[in-house]
């Protein structure tokens, strides 16, 4: 059917009402909401249709009241604005719609490229756990098994959120996987991200990284870092928390900036606690959580292998925030067992 003809639409659109007022079925109302939708894919606009009853009705009943008749034209008056709100309104609506698909998809793809296997290392137990506050992160962690005995492990956090964190991530990602024969060298392999950032990211966006290489032949685990929130280590003798402290500018500031790389020798049941500052800074209705109010959910779960140590600290830090995340979230556990 269709209703580019005026007249068409106005004997179409008598039927209907006439239909209407002589039964007052539900049946005239559904097919009086069928004609709409019609009306809608023909770009009918809504002050037209006002215009259109207007007639309508007054070659139903004849000459209707002047105030009535009135009424009518500043009611097509209000609907000609308020049309074009409404299409505003639905090109605005219908490009987000667009957006958020495309962000899905990208945010699919990040998952893809980023997502990586927790290695397998006899004598070190792993638990991971990465949660984006929206729909991608700005956060990043990635494990390299440079053998059956070795491992390394970068976490790292972009400064800026949404997309472009997210593709930077992913290019961090592959440079990583560029660097193979440096892997057993943290302060390396900082030196080399940082060259690549600072050529290829954009100046008002930087990156806090801390890279790790564990050791176990030798039950040492080396580091450093890149002005990233400082880990955690547990020294199971002492039953004590110290602060893994390795300075560094951030990546992409400075071309020829230099890291030092610090040691540790790792004995059994010693913990390395890495994470982002969505751990150290979650916001709750009576301000930030503290570090030690981390180092105390960690401590109250260590009975616990460390997944399920990662998995209950969030659970409970993920409760404090009324379930809504802030800011990215990761925390990483390697626990040695012998």
């Amino acid at each position: 059917m269709m209703l580019g003809d005026r007249g068409i639409l106005v004997e179409r659109y008598e039927q209907f009402l006439s239909a209407y007022l002589s039964g007052r079925t539900e049946q005239a109302l559904y097919k009086a909401q069928q004609f709409s939708r019609k009306m809608i894919e023909q770009n009918i606009s809504p002050e037209e249709v006002i215009n259109i009853h207007s007639t309508v009705l007054e070659s139903l009943n004849g000459d209707i009241p002047e105030q009535v008749r009135d009424s009518f034209d500043f009611l097509i008056e209000v609907m000609m604005g308020y049309g074009m709100a409404y299409r505003e309104h639905q090109i605005l609506r219908d490009k987000q719609m667009a957006l958020e698909s495309e962000i899905e998809v990208a945010a699919s793809m990040q998952q893809t490229l980023l997502q990586g296997e927790i290695p397998n290392i006899e004598g070190l137990e792993i638990g991971v756990i990465s949660k984006a506050a929206k729909k991608m992160s700005g956060d990043y962690y990635h494990f390299v098994q440079n053998g059956p005995d070795s491992i390394s492990v970068a976490v790292a956090d972009v400064i800026g959120k949404g997309v472009p964190a997210a593709l930077c991530m992913s290019m961090i990602k592959y440079a990583m996987d560029s660097l193979p024969e440096q892997q057993n060298n943290p302060s390396v392999v900082l030196e080399n991200l940082n060259r690549v950032v600072e050529q290829n990211v954009d100046p008002t966006m930087f990156i806090t990284m801390f890279y790790g290489h564990y050791n176990r032949t030798h039950n040492r685990f080396f580091y450093a870092g890149a002005g990233h929130e400082p880990g955690f280590y547990y020294n199971a003798k002492s039953d004590s928390f110290d602060e893994f402290m390795a300075k560094g500018l951030v990546l992409g500031v400075s071309r020829s900036t230099k890291y030092i790389q610090y040691e540790k020798t790792v004995e059994p049941d010693d913990m390395i606690i890495l994470l982002s500052d969505g751990v150290t800074e979650c916001r709750t209705s009576s301000g930030f959580v503290s570090r030690d109010e981390v180092i105390s959910l960690i401590r109250s779960y260590m009975h616990l292998p460390p997944q399920e140590i990662v998995n209950h600290v969030y659970a409970d830090l993920e409760q404090l925030q009324e379930f809504e995340l802030r800011d990215d979230f990761t925390l990483i556990i390697l626990k040695r067992s012998v």
